[in-house]
């Protein structure tokens, strides 16, 4: 199995911190799929905003049907978080 060095809650700083709060805010935890990108801050907030971006911005598809989308990928690419 493959092992990634994250950084954890208490040992983030900076950028990496702030996307931990958000985090915290947004679901009450920081999720692994956040963790493992903990070693690229910039990138981990750049990915955080495309996905927001995608998920809640404006749109001709509705929340339901891009959760669904994204459900359907998921599954399809065996992914089962």
């Amino acid at each position: 199995m493959t092992y990634i060095d994250i950084i954890d809650e208490q040992d983030a700083k900076g950028i990496l911190k702030k996307e931990y709060e958000k985090g915290i805010l947004r679901s009450g935890k920081v999720f692994n799929i956040l963790k493992i990108m903990s070693r690229s801050p910039a990138a981990l907030r750049d990915a955080m905003a495309m996905y927001l971006t995608i998920m809640f911005g404006k749109s001709d598809l509705s929340r339901a049907q891009r959760e669904m989308l994204a459900t359907v990928v998921s599954k399809v690419n065996h992914c089962y978080y």
